[in-house]
């Protein structure tokens, strides 16, 4: 009888990723015909509901994996039952798992507010969405350096789609942008990976943090260099400067449901910056570069995007700059490099996302409402449900801006405090509470221009205002006001709920800085407890393969010790290497020093 209880154990980092790719092939092999006539295609209702209920699927799957990494466990997944660093693997811990929950958190109201109209005005919509979705959980599970460029490849390629979703020249203007400036990160990303195998000879996270320190000068300063050449595309990808100009404007183009769910694409960048600039390669040499580095970045960058929130003539676009401040605050407490900052920033990385997807969603509402002035920040005539867009607005703009009792405040009131040890406090403190007093500034100058500066409407049935006015529509769009309300909640209890949270950011703050954790977890070890590794790296070695012909491995004694019994007995391991690895053992009772493959001889 099948035991889903072991299968799930067994698989559990990689369901994840499952879920929305096997989604993303279903809702292919359904087929999509022009977006003109999807709105009559029978197999729409199915579309939707295949989407959301993965997604539910998706958001029970994360929180599971929640309830398993708050015991402290690091699950760890071996593709193809090749154990680290041979093979790539797929690493759960509770930052992980953290940033999952608030992936399928985000997505499961944006995919219900798209449901209603917006996926019917452009092809595979859907199919698009779950593809991001499995990039983003991809890069959130991996392990591996060279894997988390190919899960990045697969968020982008599915956002290029998703931006231009809708049509329209606006789109396709800035969505060349997009993918250009995307192609260069990409090949700068490529270029950074090539740089440190070529110097450590390992792509696995917990592998490069371990030799990293052991290398020669030469071998360091180059692995260095690639990790800070990674440093530049994650900071293009968070949208940090000087590298982050193009946010603002290609969200602002992008379709409401769209850019709600392109909020958490900036997080991937900062996980990416936390997970391997900040504990990779935390070596001194590395972190006297970056810390510095990144704290001015990130106030540059939190400056910045304030004064252009402050300046921005389209909702739409202040949203945008908005979200670029957040991004600096973030790198702000990442820089901090301590454990009450890193959990701050966490805890602040969530209210930052799902109140700029509330944001964005709340621009669809009052673009559908204005007509012709749309989400242009020039004085119109009042919507016709003004009250309660006010009030949502006024909401919107108390947790952006960080006043109290939201979770803006309690992020910034913890950032605050894990100042305290740092050598920079005091700039630290003055530049966010500077852009806190600007963000209320800037909402409060929105605010008068959408609602309090709006003139009364055209009352004269005989002039062509008053018609216009009276065919707008009455309510927010369908189910637009609806998601807000439920993101919003969801923040309002991220509150209540602050105590138990933080306890967690907390643990997770010290489980990413625990590398022997990790390199017990992840990395196999010899009789004599050595790590199993590929250092010093030798380009010379080239193990016997069953379709390489049977060449003599001095390495073959360590083969049953990072693959499972199950690959060892199978088929691609030949009768040649078995034989080799048998008289090994009894040849070499005492293992050799495996931090050091012996080179294959010439043949």
């Amino acid at each position: 009888m099948f035991d889903l209880n072991t299968f799930w154990q067994t698989h559990t980092p990689i369901i994840s990723i499952l879920i929305p790719a096997l989604t993303s092939f279903m809702l292919l092999l359904l087929g999509n015909p022009g977006a003109g006539s999807l709105k009559q295609d029978w197999r729409q209702p199915w579309r939707r509901s295949i989407s959301l209920t993965s997604a539910i699927l998706g958001l029970l799957t994360a929180i599971s994996y929640l309830m398993i990494a708050s015991t402290g466990q690091i699950s760890v997944y071996q593709l193809s039952e090749w154990s680290a660093p041979f093979g790539i693997v797929l690493v759960l811990d509770r930052l992980s798992a953290f940033m999952l929950v608030l992936t399928y958190a985000l997505a499961i109201p944006v995919i219900w507010y798209a449901s209603d109209n917006w996926d019917t005005r452009g092809r595979y919509f859907h199919t698009m969405f779950h593809f991001l979705l499995m990039g983003v959980c991809g890069a959130f599970l991996t392990g591996d350096l060279f894997n988390l460029f190919v899960f990045f490849e697969i968020l982008l390629m599915a956002s290029y789609v998703l931006l231009l979703h809708g049509q329209g020249r606006p789109r396709f203007q800035l969505g060349i942008h997009y993918v250009t400036i995307n192609l260069l990160a990409s090949a700068l990303f490529l270029i950074g990976l090539g740089m440190i195998y070529g110097s450590v000879g390992s792509l696995n996270m917990v592998d490069v943090g371990r030799i990293l320190p052991t290398l020669d000068d030469d071998q360091h300063k180059l692995a260095i260099a690639g990790g800070l050449l990674l440093f530049v595309v994650f900071g293009i990808k968070a949208a940090m400067l000087p590298v982050g100009f193009w946010l603002p404007k290609t969200y602002a183009v992008a379709s409401t449901p769209v850019a709600a769910i392109f909020t958490i694409m900036t997080k991937v960048g900062i996980y990416a910056i936390l997970r391997v600039n900040g504990t990779v390669f935390d070596d001194a040499m590395a972190q006297s570069i970056f810390k510095n580095t990144l704290l001015l970045i990130g106030l540059i960058t939190s400056i910045y995007g304030v004064i252009g929130a402050i300046g921005a003539e389209r909702l739409r676009r202040f949203v945008g700059f908005m979200v670029l401040s957040s991004v600096g605050t973030l790198l702000i407490a990442i820089a901090m490099f301590n454990t009450q900052a890193w959990s701050a920033g966490l805890y602040y990385l969530v209210h930052s996302t799902l109140i700029a997807a509330a944001f964005y969603l709340f621009c669809g509402w009052i673009t559908a409402q204005r007509g012709m002035f749309k989400d242009h920040l020039k004085v119109a005539p009042k919507i016709k449900n003004e009250k309660a867009a006010a009030l949502t607005y006024f909401l919107i703009a108390m947790m952006i801006a960080g006043l109290p009792p939201f979770s803006g405040f309690l992020g910034k009131v913890f950032i605050l405090q894990a100042t305290a040890e740092t050598a920079y406090q005091g700039w630290i403190i003055a530049i966010i509470l500077i852009v806190s007093l600007l963000s209320i500034l800037g909402l409060t100058r929105v605010g008068f221009i959408l609602f309090w500066r709006a003139s009364p409407p055209e009352i004269d049935p005989n002039e062509a205002a008053y018609q216009t006015y009276q065919g707008l529509p009455a309510y927010a769009p369908n189910r637009n006001d609806t998601a807000i309300y439920i993101i919003l909640a969801g923040l309002m209890a991220y509150v209540v709920f602050a105590s138990p949270i933080q306890t967690y950011t907390v643990l997770t703050a010290q489980q990413i800085q625990n590398h022997a954790l990790y390199n017990q977890a992840i990395l196999k070890t010899d009789a004599q407890g050595r790590v199993i590794s590929v250092q010093p790296y030798d380009p010379t070695y080239l193990p016997e393969t069953k379709y390489g012909g049977e060449v003599e491995d001095h390495n073959a004694v360590l083969i049953p010790d990072v693959i499972s019994k199950a690959t060892l007995q199978g088929e691609h391991i030949s009768e040649y290497k078995q034989r080799q690895i048998a008289q090994q053992t009894l040849d070499m009772p005492t293992v050799p020093n495996s931090t050091q493959l012996k080179p294959m001889e010439e043949h």
